[in-house]
This record gives structure tokens, sequence and C-alpha cells, in this order.
């Protein structure tokens, strides 16, 4: 089959992004992990599919397939590529896009200044429905990682993330310590595990490793899930920008019960045919 898509990137974390209402587009695992494939495929961190609604109340639904072909619940940097890949292909014509996903509804802005806002959905800290193997909600855990006891905040942004306080990500050992995090015991489902600096109440400095790819320029939900941690353990204020490799987000959360924002850029680079 030949289809067509579009290559996409939310601050250097990148994408292709496929329209699955005027094209059929069924993708197995290998197919979905040679597409993904930087050497032999056109290369990516994830696989986004636009499809039609589920339901009455959202316009579109939103797949994402992760490098290795699993489907995975959420993904922020990809949720603001889908708003603006809808936009630019007329599939609507909106500034607010209902969208649904496999963890439920989420709500995308196009700003006038080109960004794009996305209500995030409130967090998850029930262990059961993260999911992470504990008696009990707890602000931060003790967790054995490489031989020491650390100590991390686990949450779900609609996916399962660890976030890990450090004094400098960039001297971090994330290459070794965020592949045993993602598939330590306690995660049955894996997860994404994130290795913040607090610089300021304001600021943070983030690097994330993510379940099914590696480290990431850039990760949407990793960055709310790290402000999340932050302002649970009275570290942050309400609106914090999040310094990425890629490059700059803004992430708020007014506090329990309340839904995360995050506000960003998403880039179209080109667009393609490929014969699976």
């Amino acid at each position: 089959m030949m289809l067509q898509f579009s290559k996409m990137h939310g601050l250097g974390n990148d994408f292709l992004v496929f329209d699955a209402i005027n094209q059929q587009v069924e993708l197995s695992p290998e197919q979905l992990r040679f597409l993904a494939d930087r050497r032999f495929g056109v290369g990516c961190d994830q696989i986004l599919l636009v499809e039609r609604a589920h339901s009455k109340t959202t316009d579109f639904y939103y797949r994402i397939f992760n490098a290795d072909g699993s489907e995975v619940e959420q993904c922020g940097n990809g949720a603001r590529c889908f708003a603006r890949f809808v936009r630019n292909h007329g599939l609507s014509h909106k500034n607010e896009i209902p969208v649904g996903t496999a963890n439920g509804d989420i709500r995308l802005y196009l700003l006038e200044d080109g960004q794009v806002k996305v209500n995030m959905g409130v967090p998850i800290f029930t262990p059961e429905e993260i999911p992470f193997a504990a008696d009990q909600r707890q602000t931060t855990y003790a967790i054995e990682l490489d031989g020491e006891t650390r100590e991390i905040s686990v949450l779900s942004m609609g996916n399962p993330h660890a976030v890990l306080q450090v004094a400098d990500p960039d001297r971090f050992p994330v290459e070794t310590l965020g592949p045993l995090l993602e598939r330590h015991v306690l995660f049955p489902r894996r997860v994404n595990a994130g290795f913040m600096s607090v610089d300021s109440p304001s600021e943070i400095t983030l690097r994330v490793h993510e379940r099914g790819v590696g480290e990431t320029l850039a990760c949407g939900t990793g960055a709310c899930a790290a402000v999340v941690a932050g302002r649970q353990r009275k570290l942050l204020q309400e609106e914090v920008l999040v310094h990425l490799r890629g490059g700059d987000l803004v992430v708020s959360w007014q506090g329990e019960g309340e839904p995360v924002w995050m506000t960003g850029p998403a880039t179209e680079v080109f667009q393609g045919k490929i014969e699976l």
C-alpha cells in the first residue's frame, strides 16, 4: 500500500503523522518499527494516526505508536503536532479542537502566535491506576536502582511517569539509568523516566527517557509530570518554564484535581509518500 504522511516535530521530538480518515492505514508492529527506523525507514520517535471521532463530543481520535511498535495512551508533543496537522491539511478550521485518546478526551488550542496549548487532563496519583506497585499513595517513593536507593515521584499524565530530581541532568547517566527505571519491576507496563533539576521556582531543566523509544529531545507529558512532581514537593510555582534538550515548554498546574496546561510549538517539516 502507498501511504501519504507528514514528518513533524515538537521541539525535536519527531513524528510521522498519517491521515487515517482519507486513506486506509493499517500498520503492523513490523511496519511501525520500519517506519521509525532512522537508517532503513523514514525515522521518528513515534507514529501518530488521525482517525475519525469515536464519540459525538470529539472531532477526531488520536492514536500513538512508539518506535518499538507498541501503542501508548498519550503524547503531549504529539498532541500539539496533531492540532497543527489537522489545521494545515484542512481537516479542521477550529481554534479549539476536542480529541479522543485511549486515556480520555483532551482539548487542543491553536494560538494566534503559532503556539499550541493543550489541556493535558488531571494527573493521576493512585498507584493501581498509574500503574505502579505500591500499597498506598505517597508524595515520593524509595526505589532500588542500580544498587542505590533513590527517591522518585510517580504519577500518570495519561501515561506513567517516574520523576527523579537530580543536581545536573546534563551530567546524569540517563543513558544507563533511564532504561533501568523504564523496566523496573514496580512498573508492570513500564514507565517514562524523567530526570529533573529545579533551577528556580519558575524554571526546571529536564531530560526524559521514553518507554519504547529511548531518550528524546523533548517530552510533553514528561514536562507536565515533572512540573506536577515539583509542585507536589512544594518546589515550584504554578507556571513553570521547562528547559528540554530540544527547546522550551511552558507548563502550568493549579493543584490537586485541576488539569495540567502545556504550551509549545509544533512544526511540519515535509510531506511524503511511502510504499509498505
